[in-house]
């Protein structure tokens, strides 16, 4: 089992960065559209994304946002944290195979553990594909939690 540690509100500087990083799969592609249910064929079907302004197929756009939400979730500011809000601009399209990084920057700091965080997508290239921000609440105090292994899971 892996951890995960947080940083707490009070430990929070501006400037402070983190990132996180995964590489888009086939599976991926899959799986996010069995369980968000959109089953668009530029994401699913070759033949008919190659009809398409991209040429080829893409990952959902939302497929983005949840890396956003991962990298949140456990890298920074880490469990506890509350989403609150997110915005989100797609930049370029993302393709099989890239690998995605998501860097984050705490930009400040508000009252009540409220903080504002850059959320910015690169793909392998260093080529931005999604340009966002998020307000969060921070967790108050400091702890390290295992992160629970999923089962297998299969596609039928």
């Amino acid at each position: 089992m892996s951890q995960s540690s947080n940083t707490p509100y009070d430990a929070l500087e501006v400037g402070q960065t983190a990132s996180y990083s995964k590489t888009v799969s086939e599976r991926d592609i899959q799986l996010f559209a069995e369980v968000s249910g959109d089953h668009n064929p530029v994401h699913l079907d070759a033949e008919y994304a190659a009809t398409t302004m991209f040429k080829e197929r893409i990952a959902h756009g939302m497929f983005s946002g949840a890396l956003i939400s991962a990298a949140v979730a456990c890298e920074l500011p880490g469990p506890g944290t509350i989403y609150i809000g997110q915005t989100m601009r797609f930049t370029a399209p993302v393709k099989l195979g890239d690998t995605l990084t998501v860097r984050l920057e705490i930009l400040e700091k508000l009252p009540k553990f409220r903080v504002r965080v850059a959320t910015r997508v690169f793909n392998q290239n260093d080529e931005m594909v999604v340009d966002g921000e998020a307000e969060i609440l921070a967790p108050r105090k400091a702890q390290t939690v295992e992160l629970t292994k999923l089962p297998p899971i299969t596609i039928g």
